[in-house]
């Protein structure tokens, strides 16, 4: 979401001399003049105002490209799912914003099953409808699923905004938190194909407005600890101006919040943003609430999205991204005595390359350029591109968005979840993005852009120019849509996530989609090339998480040394596959696979054959 007003008194009297409400944010491309801005809190646009006959984000279709993904959802259960957020003309930010989803085993079949968040509405959420149930969709294999939302007890029912996955007492079983509008749930899977909401017995049944929580043990005592965004404080008995009121007689649209001169929804600028909350897991199993003593509390209140554990700066503690709409990125870097030091600034992670902040959504975590330090890219507003941050090393991160190809191609698109995965599995890292706008006028607009759009894939290849790919500095070209193909099909998107659901060796992809049923990519990309699925299982006796949370695994392969992270989050407010997935190209053994556990400590496994789905356990070898 990018920059609304509420109209407090003061903003009334700036919105007569400012009627458009516009903040200007970057234009075209990364050297033009900047615009002028106006006051903060009064923004709407992260860009140049365009106007266009065009519609770039949806019908973009190459009859010469092959296709990539096969939308398979109606062939699926799937198909019978349908997310349900507010009304169709999204009067309010809380309507907008909903739909994640997770990809993980949770009866540990070895077959990854599908969780699909759904939102609510303003009826439901004042007693006078039922409201709409989330789904958990086992995966039976041959691209058959099965609903068990009501025999495994995970519906929700309440306004679902983010799910990450992470066993959090260590139990074999992967187990659920879901963000919500409201009361957040912690879903305990009791290992027998059901689970039960502890949030309230362990004390994480946070409230207010989560989002996309983390799973992390940034102590190193075996125990996975929890960090919880928050986005925006809002009363529903106090609500904002709604834009369905302009049109009413004796309204004066300068009254209320604008994008381009038309009445939207109000938020997040303007609206009070919520504190962050990490909660420390103690001996007993249950939660105890150290946001303030450990620095990560957020007291400048920034409209927490999505957030990440991840190693940043190799001394196997892990530290802490998180994604603000309309605010500054935070990344917390880990001291080691319980507290953290926030270096966004400093970091350069915190603006874009202009020095200017982003409306920050989804999260994609890797090593795409192979150098052996994680990297992120971060889908932001339309009338603004992406975000592509280099790790430079030493803590240190460069916005390369453009020299790598991201910028102009993602501007008029509105950026939800992302991630790395290397879809053709030749061993580089590509970027896939989910997308789909919030406002639904747009589509009466001649702005270049679309309420549905069209998902973006971009590959990872060699830099054209011979001095730049000498120094390793890679390209992003954008895959074209096949007539027909999953790339071809425009959504209102938000949550995605990735996997290999049927053991093939080519990641699939799922998408949740805001007021309509999910989507559901079969990866068809021509299965030359060699892969290997590694799921980790960590020893909590030697200070590892089960679920091995937090592990980074290196693969070499001839000159090729890629980089993988045990990850709980991330994209936006969503669950990749836990499992860690390397394409390996022509190669058709491992060099060297070698574990650096959650403990801090390293093993090296001898890897017995590729194009498998192999079991690392610390201390135990490998199982197939």
């Amino acid at each position: 979401m990018i920059k609304r007003c509420f109209l407090s008194p003061l903003a009334l009297y700036l919105c007569a001399l400012f009627p458009l409400l516009t903040i200007a944010q970057q234009p075209g491309s990364p050297n033009a003049a900047q615009p002028q801005q106006t006051p903060q809190g009064m923004g709407v646009s992260t860009g140049t105002a365009l106007v266009s006959t065009t519609r770039r984000t949806v019908g973009v279709v190459d009859a010469k490209a092959p296709k990539v993904f096969e939308d398979v959802t109606a062939r699926t259960a799937l198909a019978s799912f349908k997310h349900h957020s507010g009304s169709a003309q999204k009067d309010y930010i809380v309507e907008t914003t909903s739909g994640g989803v997770a990809l993980f085993d949770y009866d540990n079949d070895g077959l990854p099953d599908i969780y699909l968040l759904n939102g609510s509405t303003m009826a439901a959420e004042r007693g006078k409808e039922k409201p709409p149930r989330a789904a958990l969709y086992r995966n039976l294999g041959n691209w058959k699923f099965e609903d068990v939302t009501e025999k495994a007890g995970v519906a929700n029912e309440r306004w679902g905004m983010g799910v990450t996955v992470g066993d959090y007492d260590n139990d074999g079983f992967a187990d659920i938190y879901v963000g919500n509008f409201g009361v957040s749930r912690l879903y305990r899977n009791n290992g027998n194909g059901t689970f039960t909401d502890v949030a309230a017995k362990l004390g994480v049944a946070r409230k207010g407005w989560s989002t996309g929580a983390s799973f992390g043990d940034y102590d190193g005592d075996g125990r996975l600890d929890l960090f919880v965004p928050g986005y925006v404080e809002l009363d529903m008995n106090n609500l904002p101006p709604s834009p369905a009121d302009a049109v009413k007689p004796g309204q004066i649209a300068q009254n209320f919040c604008q994008f381009r001169g038309v009445p939207v929804m109000c938020g997040p600028r303007g609206l009070k943003g919520e504190t962050d909350t990490l909660y420390h897991q103690k001996a007993d199993g249950t939660f105890e609430d150290v946001s303030d003593k450990s620095g990560v509390n957020d007291s400048t209140r920034y409209y927490g999205f999505t957030s990440v554990w991840v190693r940043v700066n190799e001394d196997n503690l892990l530290d802490l991204i998180v994604v603000n709409d309309s605010t500054p990125k935070q990344l917390y870097i880990n001291k080691g005595d319980g507290t953290f030091e926030e270096v966004g600034y400093p970091s350069g992670v915190a603006l874009n390359e202009n020095g200017r902040e982003q409306a920050g959504m989804g999260l994609a975590t890797g090593d795409y350029d192979n150098d052996g330090l994680v990297d992120f890219h971060i889908t932001n507003f339309s009338d603004d591109s992406n975000t592509l941050y280099h790790n430079d090393g030493e803590g240190n991160f460069t916005d390369v968005t453009f020299q790598a190809g991201l910028g102009e191609p993602t501007i008029p698109f509105l950026g939800w979840g992302t991630e790395f995965l290397d879809f053709d599995a030749d061993g580089w890292k590509d970027v896939i993005v989910a997308n789909g706008h919030v406002y639904p006028a747009v589509d009466k607009q001649q702005w270049g852009t679309s309420y549905a759009q069209q998902l973006l894939l971009f590959r990872n290849t060699p830099n054209p120019d011979p001095k730049q790919a000498e120094r390793g500095i890679r390209k992003f070209e954008r895959v074209g849509a096949a007539p027909g193909s999953g790339l071809a099909d425009a959504w209102a998107s938000r949550g995605l996530a990735v996997c290999d659901l049927d053991g093939d060796g080519r990641l699939d992809v799922v998408v949740n989609n805001m007021d309509s049923a999910p989507t559901l990519l079969r990866n068809t990309t021509p299965a030359q090339n060699h892969w290997l699925r590694l799921r980790l299982v960590g020893d909590p006796a030697r200070k590892s998480p089960r679920d091995a949370t937090g592990a980074t695994v290196y693969v070499t392969t001839g000159k090729l040394r890629q980089r993988a992270d045990v990850i709980s989050g991330g994209s936006y407010s969503s669950q990749s596959d836990p499992c860690l997935f390397f394409g390996l190209g022509a190669a058709t053994k491992i060099d060297r696979l070698e574990v650096k556990w959650p403990n801090g400590s390293t093993e090296v496994f001898d890897v017995p054959a590729v194009d498998k789905s192999l079991t690392l356990t610390e201390g135990k070898g490998v199982k197939q």
